[in-house]
């Protein structure tokens, strides 16, 4: 399976929901672990690359710089 291309700054909505109701997230660090989080209550979660990977359904925003790479 590809990687899919992450840039800091990304929102996503995933296919669950964060307890607090929201399911859209904010990347703010990469690596082999992702640092993301949730826009609606501001919780910070460190998540295995593959497994958020397999949860995004779909990019809500991107940076400037992402969509110029």
């Amino acid at each position: 399976m590809p990687v899919i291309k992450l840039y800091i700054g990304d929102v996503v909505q995933t296919r669950k929901t964060h307890p607090c109701g929201s399911d859209q997230w904010k990347v703010e660090r990469l690596g082999a672990d992702l640092g993301i989080r949730c826009q609606g209550c501001g919780r910070y979660v460190l998540m295995d690359r593959v497994k958020f990977e397999r949860r995004i359904k779909r990019f809500v925003s991107r940076p400037p710089e992402a969509e110029t790479r």
